[in-house]
């Protein structure tokens, strides 16, 4: 990185830093939005471009932005897929252990690793459908891909999900 695009990104983030903060505190919590502001310059500060980006604060704040949605929509996925039924053997009572509760957040931290982990079309198909809800037919339609084909993506992704938080 040259020493002007490095200054220049140094000089991004003083300016913006604090308010991209509280904005995403609104979106993603204050114990989050730090994290996510950091992962939006690290992207910005790694991208490649051959020209010049026209409005850097805009296109930081879009990158931040579309990180909170993301991190939101996997927590939403992770809430869907582990909130139990109450009535359930399995299901964490109101007075839950904190063996029980650090079990169920690293459940959850493996969740998002696996859903991270897929391939980019797998987790596409299993996001919009557990997440989402969005019908088979239609992912097929929205993604050009068979039916069968988003059965498979569908199959393959529970299946590791399954096994990583076993």
């Amino acid at each position: 990185m040259s020493d002007s695009k490095f200054l220049s990104l140094r000089d991004l983030f003083a300016r913006t830093q604090r308010e991209l903060t509280r904005l995403l505190a609104r979106r993603v919590g204050p114990d989050h939005a730090p994290d996510i502001v950091q992962e939006a310059f690290l992207r910005v500060m790694h991208r490649n471009m051959t020209e010049e980006i026209a409005d850097p604060p805009a296109y930081l704040r879009r990158t931040a932005v579309n990180l909170a949605m993301d991190f939101s929509r996997r927590r939403r996925l992770e809430t869907k897929i582990f909130v139990a039924d109450a009535d359930a053997p399995d299901a964490l009572s109101e007075e839950a252990t904190a063996e029980q509760r650090l079990d169920a957040d690293r459940r959850a931290r493996l969740l998002a690793e696996a859903i991270e982990a897929l391939p980019p079309k797998c987790r596409e198909v299993f996001v919009l459908r557990m997440h989402e809800d969005v019908p088979q037919d239609e992912i097929a339609g929205r993604l050009g891909i068979s039916r069968n084909m988003v059965d498979r993506h569908l199959r393959i992704a529970i299946q590791r999900c399954r096994s990583a938080v076993q």
